[in-house]
């Protein structure tokens, strides 16, 4: 397991775990020959192992059975030989997804939590804070059951697992609150909620430690991935090139002005792998950056055969640019 915080899950930890799949395998102590549904459970147990213990979005399996080398698993015989094969296969794919479309993942162990708890002026402004929150009466009295909201607004970046999203979270969490009676409309004074807050987090923290729990974050990573698979199949740039090169000849001149381009670029950019404006400031920046060289290189009208080749090499940049720097949209705050 990692150290609690933020981790970006690109197929790095799957593919430095491949060169001991064979050791791993012999952990488990496998049958002899095992069915396809076995198999399929074997290679979703492991890849969670190897990430942290994560639960696969449904999304990510289905894409990774549609690989190539994945298409024939219904119809194998599963001797040790094959599994090994089919289960490194299966791993590879995986990585090959996570490489294209990276999942951000907070892992919870509660050393967050502890970092609250071991500072007393901390702790005291955290209850503070959350108590005031809180009393939107303004009456200097919260119900038990108001511990609650105050872990709903502490919230994944202050270490609580959030409600309703992952099954041992929200036993966790039930539990502890259970536990500490922290139920019902029986009022609480600042001081009162601030020693049951504590004694609540500190359960917590020491529960995370034993048992980590892995949040998939609502976050996009633009990684130059998209725009690659395009710049790679010539068919396809060509096809996009020229509905873009359709889009702007309005008149049906053949030429289209070098003025428009940026403009369709912000408006179907998305389309083609690239992240919005509003993902953050250093997306226009980058906008900026790319197309003022187009701007110093270029003269005001295109024609279709120059129109293509400064497309390829903008979208070549951009995938050069979004692979040294992604760009990580939070599509919780975009929303």
């Amino acid at each position: 397991m990692a150290d609690g915080g933020v981790v970006v899950l690109d197929g790095s930890h799957i593919r430095n775990a491949l060169p001991n799949l064979e050791r791993r395998l012999e952990a488990r102590h496998l049958d002899e020959k095992i069915t396809a549904p076995e198999f399929l459970a074997l290679a979703e147990a492991e890849a969670s192992s190897i990430l942290f213990d994560l639960d696969l979005p449904e999304n990510l399996r289905a894409l990774v059975l549609e690989r190539p080398q994945l298409t024939d698993i219904g119809s194998l015989q599963f001797d040790r030989e094959t599994v090994l094969r089919k289960l490194h296969d299966y791993l590879l794919a995986l990585a090959d997804e996570l490489k294209d479309d990276p999942l951000i993942v907070s892992i919870l162990d509660g050393s967050v939590i502890r970092l609250f708890l071991e500072d007393e002026d901390d702790f005291a402004m955290l209850a503070e804070n959350l108590f005031t929150d809180l009393d939107t009466d303004d009456s200097g009295k919260l119900s038990r059951n108001e511990l609650r909201s105050a872990l709903v607004q502490m919230g994944v970046e202050m270490g609580v697992p959030p409600f309703s999203v992952t099954p041992e979270g929200d036993a966790l969490l039930t539990n502890i609150l259970k536990k500490h009676r922290a139920e019902g409309t029986e009022e609480l004074g600042q001081a009162q909620f601030a020693q049951l807050l504590q004694g609540i987090l500190q359960d917590l923290a020491d529960s995370l430690a034993l048992k980590p729990i892995v949040i998939i974050q609502d976050i996009k990573v633009f990684n130059g991935s998209q725009l690659r698979k395009v710049l790679a199949d010539d068919k396809l740039l060509e096809q996009v090139t020229n509905l873009m090169f359709q889009d702007l000849d309005v008149n049906k001149d053949g030429k289209v002005s070098k003025s428009e381009l940026r403009p369709l670029f912000e408006m179907k950019g998305s389309e083609w792998g690239l992240p919005p404006l509003e993902a953050n400031d250093t997306v226009v920046l980058l906008y900026d950056q790319i197309f003022a060289s187009v701007d110093e290189d270029h003269s005001g009208q295109l024609e279709q055969n120059e129109f293509r080749a400064l497309i390829k090499g903008i979208l070549e940049t951009f995938a050069e640019q979004l692979a040294a720097n992604p760009i990580f949209h939070d599509l919780e705050a975009a929303d």
